[in-house]
């Protein structure tokens, strides 16, 4: 019997099919399809040696299915557990303790909360925002962004500081991270996979935009950079995510990496970068669906350290 690769995935077109048929040509005992639910019972069986999540952040349902999936000993990419837990500022604070260059970041309490937070009794331990303190460690300009967003959605460049305390105000019930800017000289999205496999691209995050330079990079920041995205990974837990650095005076930032459904768009990544994802997609999944590696454990990111 053939080992089963299922796909979750949402509106994206170009990906799921190629994917799917990419796993099936191969004839390796290995078969992919989209994954059908309609209803979960507590503690069910799935029928999946793996599934690839490409959209539970954005259905509840699919998250919660995910994790009974785990339960079961499905290899989950990504690992549920971890991704519902991970934020913006903590990924700072890891970056951090491995060593990995990252700007000054801090977390601040939401500007609104949900009707039933009564200020005066469930804000009790809440104290004013210091603004000239938070301004004194990120400094001017800034970037103010949602501390669980991605696709560049809530993410502001204030370069005074009423700019940072209008666009503060517009926050709504979003938890946001204050981050220094950095004023990057070359810009780098490295696609990683598997935890072994990473592409780095040349990147423009205005344009939003690939460019396909194989020699963008001198060998020892791309080594630097391939060795620290390879860090982070393995201390998320990610086996599917980008990691975007900003690169100033031949220092690589570490600006994003909480992106476990990462863009695999034709058109985002150009057909060249396209075809790598592709291939090195479907080569993990046959892999992890043949030589099951166990998921049932706590990640421990003090062995990392």
């Amino acid at each position: 019997m053939a080992h089963k690769v299922g796909l979750l995935v949402g509106r994206e077109w170009s990906f799921p099919p190629a994917f799917i048929e990419e796993v099936n040509r191969r004839d390796q005992g290995v078969v992919a399809e989209y994954v059908k639910l309609g209803g979960t019972s507590m503690n069910e069986p799935c029928p999946y040696a793996v599934i690839i999540d490409r959209i539970s952040h954005e259905v509840p349902y699919y998250r919660s299915y995910l994790k009974n999936a785990l339960l079961q000993g499905t290899k989950v990419i990504n690992n549920p557990f971890m991704w519902t837990a991970d934020d913006k500022f903590f990924e700072a604070s890891l970056a951090t303790r491995l060593g990995v260059a990252s700007p000054k970041t801090i977390v601040l309490p939401n500007k609104e909360y949900v009707p039933g937070i009564v200020h005066p009794d469930s804000l009790r331990n809440l104290d004013l925002v210091n603004w000239d303190a938070v301004l004194d460690y990120v400094g001017l300009p800034c970037v103010l962004k949602d501390a669980h967003g991605g696709g560049w959605k809530e993410v502001y460049i204030c370069r005074s500081r009423q700019e940072l305390l209008d666009s503060y105000d517009q926050s709504g019930l979003l938890t946001m991270v204050i981050q220094e800017f950095i004023d990057w000289d070359h810009y780098v999205r490295c696609m990683c996979l598997g935890q072994e496999k990473v592409l780095p691209m040349k990147y423009h995050p205005g344009e939003r935009k690939y460019y396909v330079e194989h020699d963008h990079l001198s060998p020892e920041l791309g080594e630097r950079i391939v060795s620290d995205s390879l860090k982070l990974v393995k201390a998320l837990g990610y086996d599917m995510n980008t990691v975007e650095w900003a690169i100033h005076d031949d220092v690589p930032y570490a600006i994003d990496f909480m992106n476990p459904a990462p863009d695999m768009d034709i058109y985002s990544l150009t057909p060249h970068y396209f075809e790598w994802v592709v291939s090195a997609m479907a080569d993990m999944a046959i892999d992890l669906a043949l030589n099951p590696r166990p998921q049932l454990q706590a990640t421990r990111w003090n062995d990392l350290f």
